[in-house]
């Protein structure tokens, strides 16, 4: 039996140029999404399934995603003894979860974050969520792909289809797919052209990984824009082991683009309690002024 998963690395050391200005000297990480930062979403994504121990990839000016996570000794006797009873119970929920922070000092890619959380991970496998791919709520992604995991003793990548006219922005993985969604991955390209791309399936931003990819990582020299690219080293991976990846059909929002992030904050809202009423009238009104222009 393989070892259960217990760590999730969450990278957070990207620039966030998509959503310059506002990321000038505020984390990406940090937008919030109704009331939540994104990064959260996929901490408690990753909690729900299970895991209790988050390494945080972090760069310079990232200093809130460390204060977000840490106890906030004066705004909880200010919410107790005010009778915010609601409030508190959300914000000690963070305390539930153990964080660990490592600095990439150079943004150079995907590869290279994780290659940074090695010490940390040591001879487990692991998880890897990127925040800025934001799940609907009840879709169990990552908790299927833990399932494989213990099934297959091999790493498992997310994998949706897209549009062909969209998977130059994506990994790329050639395979078929097989029951239950699962496919015997052959092989993997970075951000090919239409043309050129294997199949329709990209790899979207949830994996279960082992540690033998840390020698691969070492590996791999700078790919395209001078990053290490995780996809070459799951290439050099693929030659030495089985890969698979598991078919998402469910919700997926890219809030790492400015239209995707919208779409998250819109159906997010409208799956809240607290402003799903009032929300989802002012989205009709709206609708209703456009039909009439």
């Amino acid at each position: 039996m393989e070892k259960t998963i217990r760590k999730a690395i969450l990278p957070a050391g990207g620039l966030g140029t998509r959503f310059l200005p506002a990321t000038k000297a505020s984390p990406k990480e940090m937008l919030p999404i109704v009331d939540k930062p994104m990064i959260q979403y996929a901490v408690e994504e990753a909690y729900a399934c299970g895991i209790e121990e988050f390494v945080i990839i972090t760069g310079k000016h990232k200093r809130a995603i460390e204060d977000h996570f840490d106890t906030a000794f004066k705004l909880e006797e200010s919410l107790k003894k005010s009778g915010k009873s609601g409030l508190l119970e959300e914000i000690n929920r963070l305390n539930r979860f153990h964080f660990a922070y490592i600095r990439q000092r150079e943004a150079l890619g995907l590869g290279h974050a994780l290659a940074c959380a090695a010490p940390f991970v040591k001879d487990e496998p692991f998880a890897v969520l990127l925040s800025d791919d934001i799940i609907e709520p009840g879709d169990r992604l990552l908790g299927a792909m833990m399932d494989l995991y213990q099934e297959l003793g091999a790493p498992i990548l997310a994998l949706e289809r897209v549009p062909r006219s969209e998977i130059q922005r994506y990994g790329v993985v050639s395979g078929e797919e097989g029951p239950r969604g699962v496919v015997r991955i052959t092989g993997l390209v970075e951000k090919p052209s239409p043309e050129d791309a294997p199949s329709d399936m990209a790899i979207i931003g949830r994996y279960i990984l082992t540690p033998d990819i840390f020698p691969e990582l070492e590996r791999v020299k700078p790919g395209k824009g001078g990053e290490i690219q995780l996809t070459d080293a799951l290439s050099g991976l693929l030659e030495k082991r089985p890969i698979f990846g598991y078919i998402f059909t469910g919700k997926r929002y890219d809030a790492g683009d400015k239209v995707g992030y919208l779409k998250a904050t819109v159906a997010l809202a409208l799956r809240n309690e607290q402003v799903s009423e009032q929300f989802s009238a002012y989205l009709l009104d709206v609708a209703g002024r456009l039909k009439k222009q």
